[in-house]
Parts: structure tokens; C-alpha cells; sequence
């Protein structure tokens, strides 16, 4: 266990740079790294770039070439800084995603301001997660300065895409063996799980696209014709009376939170039926057309004691029993991307770490929980082949995707002395 002493000195650096920690953050949310498409991945790159420099670590700017979305107008850009210690061991990586999800209405604050106001920093991605990512590199470098000889590595990413599945980021990344354990033994990704909570993984997730075929016709003519659009209505119908219900029956004892996520989910993400959207300005009228084509996303969440093969025989046999009994139905189901659920085990050397360094710092035990949604876990895990991976970080999961989000700076500097002593426990020689 690290010595009082040792670990007065490392809280004690945090409170010196608390200051920063808020400037560091304000200066994330200002970059507006929107995604979709994937705005500023680069600018944000080069911002943390020589910062991380200064502090001794080796920076890397790598585009994610090749993975979905990437292109030459939404380059997919990812930051991997490592600095090295003066002898042999373990690397400690910690992991955020630098994109944010697009603003929504109802701000009362400049959503790209960083506004301090009341302990607190507003803005899009202040909790999700560009103040965890502040929290994370300060840690790194209050460590740093009163340890600069300790052993081992620490590395700090700060990767793309995250919100819309991670591909462009630390899916790339793994597959180009950065998150291997030959190569890295801990990583801890600062998502707002609050900052007494220790989150050892996420529910699985099916994404896929359903649509309902028709026949185009004229609209004053409906009857030559058939329309999607009414047979996806009998599709919402069969999901309201039966779909629904059969999930909300459906439990898990994955320490999930919040409790409403301990049952399986299924979400309508987006609905397209009939004739395309028209462009901003255009002010004419729709031609006459019966739909034969209607489109549904569905975000399907699904638990631990579900298999994948089921969760996707479920959907199908709905729309089985649908055709079966209603004249000229037909569909099509699209599989968009699928994550199994990930948990790592509560005696992993990093859960054991990161809890009593919760315990020293809060002075109460951590609760123990698992995400709603998934995160870059998914990948470390499943292509990394790196289990010793937790969710730990500043704010509060509920504010994430909402207006007026924000991140408290009494929890960041609590997170950032937690991480810090976790790198003290780590990587100091007993």
C-alpha cells in the first residue's frame, strides 16, 4: 500500500493543479468534435499533443484508415502518448473517446462555452467524457511529477467514435495491437460512472435495420397499390403488445444501473417511410405516392444470460408471425453491428486497485456496477483480448446526451487523486 506520506503528496499535487484541471476541460469542450460525421478529430489530437510532450511522453497522431466513416473530409484521427519508466513493469493506459454527440435544444449555456458556474463545468461532453479525459492526463502528470522514476509505462489515448461504436477508434487500435496484454496489463477508461463506482462492464447491443416492402402507386388510388408504411405500423403494433413485454420480463443479475436497465431494452432509433425528406428552403408539396418501402433502426440491449443467436431469433419470429397472418407483408432484416455483453471479474488486479484507492481517497467502499450502454470496452475485451479493463471517471451517467450537461470539479479532483494513487500502487517499487 502506498505510504501516507506518499499519498499526502500525490492529493496534494491534484489540489496545486486544480485550476488546470477546469482550464484543461473547458479547453476540450471547446473543440466541437461532433459525431456524427466526425468534426475536429485531429484539431483535438493536436491540442493534447504538446502537452503530453512536455510531460515525457512519446506522442503518436494515427488515422484510423479504413475503418467506417473515415474519409479525407472526416479523417478519423486517435492520440496514443506513452511514457516509460526508469525500469521494468506493468503498463498502466488510460482510454477516452474525444467525440461528442450532437448539441440537442434546451441549453441554457453556450454548449461549446465550458462555462464554469457553481463547481461545475457545462457543455457538450463536459461529463461524456472530455472531463474524464482532464482527469485522466492530470493524474498522469501529478503522478509524474512526484514519481519521474517509476517503473513500468503509462500510456494515454484519446480515440474517436466512441459514440457511434468505437470502430474509427480503439476497435482500429486493437486490431492493430495496441490493447494487447502482452503490451498493456490495466486499463482504466474514465466514463461518468461517478466517482464512487467501479464499472466492470456493459450489456450487449444488436443494431439492425427492419423494413416493410410495399408496391408504389398513386395516392388517390391507394388500393392499386400497398404501403410500407402501414405494414411497419402493424410491425409497431406487435412489438407494443408483445415485443415490450416479453423484455420487461427479462432480468439480470449484472449489477446494471440504472435499475430500469436491469431488464432487456429495445429502443426505435429512427423511423423512414414514403417519400425522402425534402432540402432546407424547399416549400412545395409532396407528390402522390404510396410508400413501398418503410424503414426501422432498432437499438436492441440485451443481458448477459441472453445469447445473441436468440435475442435475433426473437425479432424474426415477430415478423414470422406478422406475415403469417396479414395479406401481401414482406421484409427484410439487415444486421447494422452487434457488441456481447463484457464483465470483467471482481477480483481483476485493477478492480482491486481502483476500489482501495476509492476507499483512501472517499473513505467509503465502491459500489460495483455495469453500464446500460456499451462502451470501448467492447473492443479491448473482445479484439484486445485485455480482461484487466474497468469504467472509472468523474460526473454523473444520467447527464450524459442531455442539455445543460455538465461535470462537477469537486468530482473531477476526487477521480484524479484516485487515479493517481491507482498509478502509485501500480507502478512504485515496494
Amino acid at each position: 500500500m502506498t505510504a501516507p506520506a506518499d499519498m499526502d503528496r500525490l492529493t496534494a499535487e491534484i489540489d496545486a493543479r486544480r485550476d488546470d484541471l477546469v482550464a484543461l476541460t473547458q479547453a476540450l469542450i471547446r473543440i466541437p468534435t461532433l459525431n456524427p460525421p466526425g468534426r475536429h478529430y485531429r484539431d483535438i489530437c493536436e491540442a493534447l499533443k504538446p502537452r503530453l510532450h512536455a510531460a515525457g511522453f512519446t506522442v503518436q497522431l494515427l488515422r484510423a484508415e479504413g475503418a467506417p466513416a473515415d474519409s479525407d473530409k472526416y479523417p478519423r484521427w486517435n492520440l496514443l502518448a506513452r511514457r516509460e519508466g526508469t525500469r521494468p513493469g506493468d503498463c498502466v493506459h488510460f482510454n477516452g473517446h474525444t467525440d461528442v454527440v450532437e448539441v440537442g435544444q434546451g441549453w441554457s449555456t453556450d454548449p461549446f462555452g465550458g462555462t464554469v458556474k457553481d463547481g461545475r463545468v457545462y457543455g457538450r461532453g463536459a461529463c461524456d467524457m472530455k472531463g474524464g479525459i482532464a482527469t485522466a492526463i492530470v493524474a498522469a502528470e501529478a503522478f509524474v511529477a512526484c514519481f519521474p522514476d517509476h517503473a513500468g509505462a503509462i500510456e494515454i489515448s484519446a480515440t474517436a467514435d466512441e459514440e457511434s461504436g468505437g470502430y474509427g477508434g480503439v476497435a482500429w487500435m486493437a486490431d492493430q495491437g495496441y490493447f494487447t496484454p502482452e503490451r498493456v496489463q490495466h486499463v482504466i477508461i474514465p466514463e461518468p460512472l461517478n466517482k464512487d463506482r467501479v464499472c466492470l462492464g456493459h450489456r450487449g447491443v444488436w443494431w439492425a435495420e427492419i423494413e416493410t416492402k410495399g408496391r408504389i402507386a398513386h395516392g388517390s388510388m391507394p388500393f392499386l397499390g400497398d404501403c410500407a408504411v402501414r405494414h411497419m405500423g402493424a410491425v409497431l403494433a406487435e412489438m407494443e403488445t408483445h415485443l415490450f413485454p416479453l423484455l420487461a420480463s427479462k432480468h439480470t443479475d449484472m449489477p446494471v444501473v440504472p435499475d430500469g436497465a436491469k431488464q432487456s431494452t429495445l429502443n426505435i432509433n429512427s423511423i423512414h417511410g414514403g417519400e425522402p425528406e425534402h432540402e432546407a428552403g424547399y416549400d412545395g408539396f409532396p407528390a402522390p405516392c404510396v410508400p413501398d418501402r418503410c424503414r426501422i433502426v432498432i437499438d436492441r440491449r440485451f443481458l448477459i444470460e441472453e445469447d445473441i443467436a436468440t435475442v435475433k431469433a426473437e425479432i424474426r419470429a415477430m415478423m414470422e408471425h406478422i406475415k403469417a397472418g396479414r395479406p401481401g407483408f414482406d421484409y427484410e432484416i439487415r444486421d447494422m453491428h452487434e457488441v456481447v455483453p463484457s464483465m470483467t471479474e471482481r477480483d481483476a488486479p485493477v478492480v482491486r486497485t481502483v476500489s482501495a484507492a476509492i476507499e483512501r481517497v472517499l473513505a467509503r467502499a465502491p459500489d460495483y456496477v455495469v453500464s446500460p450502454g456499451t462502451y470501448d470496452q467492447k473492443h479491448i475485451d473482445r479484439i484486445g483480448r485485455m480482461k484487466n479493463c474497468i469504467a472509472y471517471g468523474p460526473g454523473i451517467l444520467d447527464l450524459a446526451h442531455q442539455p445543460d450537461e455538465w461535470v462537477g470539479i469537486d468530482d473531477m479532483a476526487d477521480s484524479a487523486k484516485v487515479l493517481t494513487l491507482t498509478l502509485a500502487e501500480l507502478l512504485l517499487a515496494r
